[in-house]
């Protein structure tokens, strides 16, 4: 497992500045009144995030129901796989990021009754193929995939890299081995939360994979960069890529405690309202329809949620309908 990614002397700099954000975020929260309703609000944006980066339907309110345990009409598939998702999450504790029996267990967590071979490596040779069917990928035959496991889980229990960069680079080879038939990228995401929470507990609660769900294309674009056409690997474009999304997704969870984005302004947001929040921190000159098609909402449920925040006072509107951006106060 050398060689699986060439150093780059910028992360350096990169990692200092998410140890200032990690201080700002430790804080926030010792100062906020309502941060166990933030964390569990991030834990369940976390679990729809993932989900729906591999084709779940369900909307953010209706993850939102179905974790609360409310009624809610959709594929029952869909349902069960945000419920598994969760039950996951909340077993981090529990799990040790180094041991093979653990990532089985967990993995089963999340695809019971969903897939075959659920909590098993693959029987199997399988390719990742592209919306046309087209191989962009071949993985490693099954028969290499324990000792592989075995591998990589070894170099993370021994290796003196900075968990910030190793979690990346684990995630990256957990989508390049494929271990798993089906329910890799969940896994993977998985795993990085669970080292990165071992090193320091509040990754737990911090919205990496909901920045990774509002930059799906970039995640991509960074795995299939880190993989050459020989079969050798440099993951460096994917460690860029997951530094830049846990910044992110620690400015967001610091700038969310110090607004009291979720909960205590003017009797509180709903949960469209609060994702509406995280698009505009995401991107200020997003559109309504493109707020529509990421939440799976009516066009004219985002308008009006948007007039109910500006009624609040939370956003305000800078520059025209068309070339304007969004602010929040």
């Amino acid at each position: 497992m050398n060689n699986i990614f060439t150093y780059n002397p910028l992360w350096h700099e990169q990692i200092g500045k998410i140890y200032v954000l990690l201080e700002r975020v430790k804080i926030s929260e010792e100062q906020s009144k309502d941060v166990l309703h933030l964390r569990r609000a991030n834990r369940i944006l976390t679990v729809g995030s993932t989900t729906a980066i591999e084709g779940n339907m369900l909307t953010v309110q209706q993850v939102f129901d179905v974790i609360n345990g409310k009624v809610v009409f959709a594929p029952l598939h869909d349902i069960k796989e945000v419920k598994n998702a969760f039950y996951a999450y909340e077993q981090i504790y529990d799990l040790d990021p180094y041991n093979v029996v653990d990532f089985l267990k967990a993995h089963h967590f999340i695809t019971e009754n969903l897939v075959q071979e659920s909590g098993q490596f693959r029987s199997l040779d399988v390719a990742v193929v592209d919306s046309e069917r087209k191989v962009i990928h071949s993985v490693a035959n099954f028969e290499q995939v324990p000792s592989l496991a075995a591998e990589l889980f070894e170099w993370g229990k021994t290796t003196d890299v900075h968990a910030l960069i190793k979690s990346s680079a684990m995630h990256f080879m957990i989508e390049h081995i494929h271990p798993f038939r089906d329910g890799n990228g969940r896994i993977g995401r998985l795993w990085q939360t669970l080292v990165l929470t071992k090193w320091n507990e509040l990754f737990e609660w911090l919205p990496v994979e909901t920045m990774i769900y509002y930059n799906q294309t970039r995640y991509y674009e960074a795995i299939l960069q880190s993989q050459h056409k020989d079969g050798t690997v440099d993951c460096s474009p994917f460690i860029d890529f997951m530094l830049n999304v846990i910044e992110d997704a620690l400015k967001q969870y610091a700038g969310g405690i110090n607004c009291g984005l979720f909960g205590g302004i003017n009797g509180g947001l709903n949960e469209i309202e609060k994702s509406i929040i995280l698009l505009l921190k995401e991107n200020s000159h997003i559109k309504a329809f493109e707020m529509a098609q990421k939440l799976f909402k009516p066009v004219r449920t985002i308008e009006n949620n948007l007039r109910q925040l500006k009624e609040k006072g939370i956003i305000v509107r800078i520059g025209s309908k068309k070339t304007g951006y969004w602010k929040i106060n």
